[in-house]
Order: structure tokens, then sequence, then C-alpha cells
């Protein structure tokens, strides 16, 4: 709910700006403005206003995809770990059990260590998961393989836990991987600023309905912007991916 109210905050604060700015240029600028700057403005407005919305389109886009990028691939690795348990099961007790408490360790580890420091936009965390995932390698590795079957079970485990090391890696990567860049922001507001400005420079228009056309302008703007910094850390923000994938395995192998 705080996420929702500090975005109508932004929204009504900038509404609220632009209908000062609009309201100052028609008392004491332009007055009623000037119809014969609507051609003139119209041409820059257009030139102007589409490229930003071209930029706004195209970074939410990209973070809308990397969201659901992340999140998929928090099932993805979380399902790869259980295949690889239940491909375990098959190489013995002694690797079944190792492997079993190796993954538990693993889920919980994720679920309860690392999620809360990503959610903080931590960038490097322990090394506990790296280490957790060479020991599951190592169990498997060390496990004998007598006929065809346990050498395709083994095989079939050292695949998932590939699967579990690389989908791992792309969910550090989802951390930072969505961050806008400083440039990107400048481009951002400044074209924004600019966006929400221009239509000053129409004329016609009663002082009522310029106020009202200044402020849904400056208004929609910022909350595309306030839709873009929340969405740059998955895992945080408006976003927040829970670890239910982990949950859910965690379930499943216990």
């Amino acid at each position: 709910m705080g996420i929702y109210l500090t975005g109508i905050a932004w929204v009504v604060g900038a509404a609220a700006l632009a209908g000062l700015v609009g309201y100052l240029v028609r008392k004491f600028g332009w007055d009623e403005g000037r119809p014969d700057n609507n051609d003139a403005a119209g041409q820059v407005f257009t030139i102007v206003g589409g490229l930003h919305a071209v930029l706004v389109a195209f970074i939410l886009i990209s973070l809308f995809d990397s969201a659901s990028a992340a999140r998929e691939g928090s099932y993805h690795e979380a399902d790869s770990l259980v295949a690889a348990v239940w491909a375990a099961d098959s190489l013995g007790t002694e690797v079944k059990d190792e492997v079993r408490k190796l993954s538990t360790e693993y889920m919980t580890t994720v679920e309860q260590k690392e999620w809360p420091l990503m959610a903080g936009g931590e960038t490097t965390l322990p090394d506990t998961g790296w280490t957790l995932l060479d020991r599951l390698r190592k169990a498997v590795d060390k496990a004998p393989t007598d006929d065809d079957w346990l050498r395709e079970r083994k095989t079939e485990a050292n695949t998932q836990l590939w699967q579990v090391y690389e989908a791992r890696q792309e969910r550090l990567n989802a951390v930072v991987g969505g961050r806008v860049g400083g440039v990107v922001w400048f481009a951002l507001i400044l074209g924004s600023l600019i966006s929400a400005l221009l239509p000053n420079l129409f004329g016609g228009t009663r002082l009522a309905a310029h106020l009202v056309i200044v402020s849904t302008l400056a208004g929609t703007v910022t909350l595309l912007l306030f839709a873009i910094y929340q969405l740059q850390n998955p895992f945080g923000g408006g976003v927040r991916i829970p670890p239910d994938a982990f949950s859910a395995a965690l379930a499943r192998i216990s």
C-alpha cells in the first residue's frame, strides 16, 4: 500500500506543479495564449513527445520482460534442483541422503538469506549458495555407476545441477541487470520536463481547460517514470517477486 501512496503523491505533486506553471504562464506571460504559436509548437511537441514516448515504452517493455523472466527463472532453478534430487535418489542411500540434505540447505539459504538481500538491491551475496552447489556436484560425482541405469541417473542429476547453476547466475544478474543507467534517467527526466512544458506554448484554450491539459500530461508522464523506477529490481520495489518457487520445492523434497 505504501508504494501506491508514494506513486499517487508523485502524480499529484507533478500535476499540481504543472498546473501552477501553466497558470503563471497564462496569467503573466501569454495571458490566454497565442493561437498563431499552435502550428510551430505543435510540430515541436509532436517530435519531442513522440521520441519521448518511444523511449519510455521501450524501457517499460524491457523491464516488464525482465521481471517476467526473473519470475520464470526462479521456478526453473527450483524445479531443476528438485529434478536433480529425484535423479540422485537412485544413486545409493549415502548419495541420496547427502543430496537431499544439501538441496534443503541450499533452498533455505536462497529463501531466507539471499532473497532479502536481493530485495534490498544487494549486488554481492555470500558465497554460501555457490559452495552448496559445488558440494552437490561433488556428492553426485562420487556416486558409483555400476550399470547403464545408474550412469543415466548420474548424468541426469549433473545436467539438472548445471541448469540450477545457470538459473542462479541469471537470478543474480537480474538484480542489477534491470537498473536504468544515469544517462537514460537524464534523458527520461529532461524529456518529461520538455513534454510537460511545451503545451504552455499553445493558445486558444481557456485557462481552466489549459490547466487540465498540462496537469493531466504531467501526471501521466510522472506515473510512467514511477513505474520505471519501481520495475528496476524485480525482487524489490513494486514488483517484489516472492521466493514461492523455493518454498514449494522445499516442501516437495521434504
